[in-house]
This record gives C-alpha cells, structure tokens and sequence, in this order.
C-alpha cells in the first residue's frame, strides 16, 4: 500500500553523497553559471544600446539570450543549493512547476535554434528578398508563435494526461527533469512513452533536420560566391551546427527511446549540457564571433572601466 501512497515531497539525490565531490561541482558549476549570466547579460546590453544591431539577427540572438538565462536559472540555483546541503527536498508543487518551466523553456529554444537557422539562409541564400521576408512586424510574430507554439506543447499533454506520483519519493537527478519523475508515476502504461517520444519528435527531430537542411543550403549558397570570406563562413557555419548538434544530440538521447531502458545516471549525466553548458557556449559562438558584438562589446567594456 506504500507504493501506492501518493507523494507530496520529493528528494533530489544529486550527484553524489561525498562532500568533498560535491564542494568540488558546486565551485565549478557556480563559475560556470556566473559567466553564463555575465556574458548572456552583456550580450543583451550591447545589442539594446547599439542601434546598429537593431537587426532581425540581433533581435533572435537577444531572444536566445533570454531563454538561456531563464534555462540556466530555473535549475543551476536549486542544483547549487543542494550540493551544498543534506536537506534536498523539493515540494510536489515546486517540483512541477520547474518541470513545466524547464520543458517550456527548452522546446522555445529548440524553435528558436530553428528560427535563427531560417533567418541566416534568408539573408544568405535569397539576400534580395531578405528585407521583404523578414520584415519587423514578422519577427514579432515569429517570436510569439514560438512561445505559444511551445506552451501548447507543453500544456495540452499535461491537462489530457495527468500524472499521479507515488513512493519511493527519491529522483535520482538534481532537478525535476520530466523523464527522471515519470520514474515514480504510479501507474506504468505505454501511452506516456508514446506521448513523450511524439512530442520529442515535433520538438527536437523536426526542429534538427530543418536546421542541418538550412545549413546545407547555406554552404551550397557559400560555394558559389567566390569570395576570401568563405574559410569564415564555413568556420561560422561549423561552430553553429556543433552548438546546435550538442544541445539537440543530448535532447535525444534523453527524450527518444523507451523509458525504461534509459539510465537514471546518464540523463542525469546528459542533462548538464543542455542546461548548464549549452547557455554558456551560445553567447560565445553565436555573438562573440561577430565582429560588430566584439567591437560594441570592447567599446561598452572600456568606457565602464574608464569611467570606474
């Protein structure tokens, strides 16, 4: 009858229980998510205050700064807390409400990869009808049906199937991850596994496959331009394709397959890439490669230090 008590706490188990493994991520995780906020914040500042960046490519790398400050800062705090206490509890109602944050803030971010994908082969590929296509007015609703898009995605599984959890009240992750608290659903059916690897399928495969093809449409259009700036694009190009590949490469492994074959350790283990590491590596490749951001940015840092 314990199994089938229905659980209104949970304990996150984290990464170890030896303290001196845990003092040792909670300092490394802590500088990571310092930079993470440093260097997405700054980002955000330079394109606001340059009105030469008011761009529809700036305007999505503002937007790609904003998901991963809210992606990095909806489970890093908690996390460092934990490395550094014995009490980990988490409360049903905190619990699934990050999870819900998470899932929406990670499938935006996976429409928004695919927008930005989008806008780099308009200006490429077809750069005489860029300024009619990508007018502002269709940034603006492309940004809003992302997020409505996603929170539909998220919200209508959740309302059409709702999910009972019971003892043992232990996730072996440290945040609530969707797949790690589907492990203490009550009852076991095939009908969630289904409906996680569908809406993994819209999230991350077609999202992924629209961006390699925008790519290589972007390389095929690069081909063609005798020009010494081609050794950049394509460097461009591969530095985005790997960030991207890393962050829906981990989403896959996590979110496709059966549920019951996967390890609590791995996805625990999978899970810091796209949510600690991925928001540190955007800002760097997606804005700091760029000639204008670097030039903004050192011209922002000089006069803050000039003027302390």
């Amino acid at each position: 009858m314990k199994n089938k008590t229905l659980a209104t706490e949970f304990i996150l188990l984290g990464f170890s229980k030896d303290h001196t493994i845990n003092s040792i991520l909670f300092v490394l995780f802590f500088l990571i998510y310092v930079i993470t906020i440093i260097g997405n914040s700054l980002i955000i500042l330079v394109i606001i205050i340059n009105p030469i960046m008011h761009t529809p490519m700036y305007f999505f790398i503002t937007k790609l700064s904003i998901i991963d400050l809210c992606n990095s800062s909806s489970a890093v705090p908690k996390m460092l807390m934990n490395l550094l206490s014995t009490q980990r509890t988490i409360s049903l109602l905190a619990c699934l409400t990050q999870l819900h944050f998470l899932l929406l803030i990670g499938t935006s971010e996976c429409f928004l990869l695919v927008l930005m994908a989008y806008d780099r082969c308009l200006a490429i590929c077809l750069p005489l009808h860029y300024p009619v296509i990508m007018k502002w007015s269709m940034c603006h609703i492309l940004a809003a049906l992302i997020w409505i898009f996603s929170l539909l995605v998220i919200i209508f599984p959740s309302l059409l199937m709702p999910v009972a959890l019971c003892y043992p009240n232990q996730i072996n992750h440290f945040m609530c991850e969707s797949i790690a608290v589907l492990h203490l659903s009550c009852d076991k059916n095939y009908m969630k596994e289904l409906v996680i690897f569908l809406l993994s399928f819209i999230t991350i495969l077609l999202p992924f496959a629209f961006i390699i093809t925008s790519y290589l449409c972007i390389i095929h259009a690069v081909l063609k331009i005798k020009s010494s700036g081609r050794a950049k694009a394509f460097s461009t190009c591969t530095s985005h394709v790997s960030v991207v590949a890393m962050y829906f490469g981990t989403g896959m492994v996590t979110y496709l397959g059966p549920l019951q074959k996967k390890s609590s350790n791995q996805g625990k283990h999978v899970s810091i890439f796209y949510v600690i590491i991925a928001p540190l590596l955007n800002p760097l490749v997606y804005s700091l490669n760029n000639r204008d951001v670097k030039k903004a940015l050192t011209k922002l840092l000089s006069k803050c230090f000039s003027f302390s």
